[in-house]
């Protein structure tokens, strides 16, 4: 630690300034107006306390080395801070832009202080090491006979197939999408996290050795006891992809889609591709179930294409601006935070429940007619698509979660409907069908400590056996997995394993 009392010199935290709001909007660029090093970056790095005890590093599923990397920061030496940096965490750039930070609420200066800006020291180290060329490939100095499977290329596919191909392995990476990156290529708008980063890293693992498939979905184009038959291991990271639905009188109308149905089309787009299920918000007053982040980049897209209105529903009260009494320092806060998207427009409405769909019928006098809402935004549709919902408020109840607050109903317009209530469990139709591996009650597959589910040479890692969390979860699930994949080929490993499968994040997912 370069000064001791720096975190008494500066007080006061300085974020990435944005562009205006009116700008941003009209394109899919990064919100920021800045980038990796500022001059202020190394003086906001002094703010961290070296602490005898880095709570930091125990908030963070990874297990970065933060007092360490930050103290380079503060030096400006971004090979060294790069390497250590990476030791930990493969895709820096990503948590760097996405992560919920879980280590700036562990931060001990958060205590009485706005915590030390970790989350924005990763993402300038990397950007400073693509930049001065610091990131090269890393291929094995010898290869094994051993080949591995990785089925889904998220976070946690990706991370356990870069640390398995650096242990000399052979892997190929099989993904059903036409490009690399899961959730995170098509599934988070090119505003938060520009596709452009995957495709760099993409580059740096194919130069050390792994191999992608895309377009090639296993239990159909290839069958997963035939992929099990063509390698020694298996690792499953298909994700948590069932979306969880709401059943409410009207949910069968026109018009009401899941977010991950709307959300991918939209970077397709920007990036040239053909949209998929073709549904835009241009021109239609819009109406989000789900006030979490994917909700949040509905808001933010729907505003980027020409949304009439868009209105964000919560059934959740507004999180509180302090830290509560049940979260004390150092758990994860559930506090109040405006993201990009909410600030660029829309409306957010807590304490508020779906009660109905409402289709052509729901036209005169019950309709609430807001000053930016015009009549005639309630046409009749002959076909059945949906023209409205019914809200009401809620409040916490004696015999339930939620209390209906009587005469509070009222009907929303709404031509698009996104369902944005997070995912049930992944995808395992076929994978139970063909190599039966047993499923825990969530509907996760079900795996040990060393991520092994009960069919002998497939692992588990990710959403798909944790169930819907975090991105640095993910990555710290496929590091670890990938340690426990290579004690299985070789029957000893030197990779790092993080984190435990039975290990629960410190936090509920978003």
């Amino acid at each position: 630690m370069g000064d001791p009392r720096g975190f008494l010199k500066v007080r006061t935290r300085q974020e990435l300034a944005e562009r205006p709001v009116n700008e941003r909007v009209q394109d899919w660029f990064d919100v920021h107006a800045e980038k990796g090093l500022q001059p202020w970056t190394t003086i906001q790095a002094a703010r961290c306390m070296d602490c005898g005890t880095p709570f930091c590093m125990t908030g963070c599923p990874l297990g970065n080395i933060i007092p360490e990397f930050n103290d380079l920061v503060r030096q400006e030496k971004w090979e060294d801070a790069y390497n250590r940096l990476s030791v930990t965490n493969n895709f820096p750039e990503v948590t760097g832009r996405i992560c919920p930070a879980p280590c700036e609420q562990a931060c001990v200066l958060g205590i009485h202080q706005p915590p030390t800006m970790i989350k924005l020291d990763e993402q300038t180290i990397i950007d400073q090491a693509w930049e001065l060329d610091y990131v090269k490939p890393q291929p094995p100095q010898r290869l094994t006979d051993m080949t591995v499977a990785v089925v889904g290329s998220g976070p946690a596919g990706l991370a356990c197939a870069q640390q398995l191909t650096r242990a000399g392995h052979t892997v190929v990476v099989y993904e059903r999408a036409d490009a690399i990156g899961g959730l995170m290529r098509y599934g988070i708008p090119n505003f938060k996290l520009d596709k452009s980063l995957l495709d760099k890293r993409v580059e740096q693992m194919e130069a050390e050795g792994t191999r992608f498939r895309t377009s090639t979905e296993i239990g159909k184009d290839i069958t997963w006891d035939d992929l099990r038959s063509r390698y020694d291991a298996v690792v499953v990271a298909i994700g948590s992809t069932v979306p969880r639905n709401i059943s409410i009188t009207g949910r069968e109308l026109k018009g009401i889609h899941y977010a991950m149905d709307f959300l991918p089309d939209a970077t397709r787009r920007v990036w040239g591709k053909e949209a998929i299920n073709d549904i835009t918000a241009t021109d239609k007053h819009v109406i989000v179930i789900g006030g979490g982040d994917t909700g949040s980049d509905c808001l933010g897209t729907s505003l980027r294409q020409g949304a009439k209105s868009v209105t964000v529903l919560q059934i959740m009260p507004q999180e509180p601006e302090e830290r509560p009494d049940a979260n004390p320092w150092p758990t994860y806060a559930r506090t109040y935070q405006k993201t990009s998207s909410m600030e660029e427009g829309g409306t957010y409405l807590y304490s508020t429940d779906s009660v109905e769909f409402l289709d052509e019928d729901a036209r005169g006098a019950e309709v609430n007619i807001t000053e930016n809402t015009a009549a005639d935004s309630f046409i009749a549709d002959e076909h059945g698509h949906v023209t409205g919902l019914r809200v009401v408020d809620v409040a916490p109840g004696e015999n339930g979660p939620f209390t209906r607050q009587e005469g509070t109903e009222r009907v929303l317009p709404a031509d698009l409907v996104l369902l944005s209530v997070g995912f049930l469990h992944p995808d395992t139709t076929t994978l139970v069908d063909q190599i039966p591996v047993e499923l825990d009650p969530r509907g996760n597959v079900a795996r040990n400590d060393q991520f092994a589910t009960n069919q002998d040479g497939v692992f588990v890692c990710g959403d798909a056996g944790r169930g819907q969390s975090l991105v640095v979860w993910a990555i710290s699930e496929g590091r670890s997995c990938a340690a426990s994949v290579d004690d299985f080929l070789t029957g000893a490993t030197e990779l790092p394993a993080p984190v435990f499968a039975s290990q629960r994040p410190m936090m509920l997912p978003r």
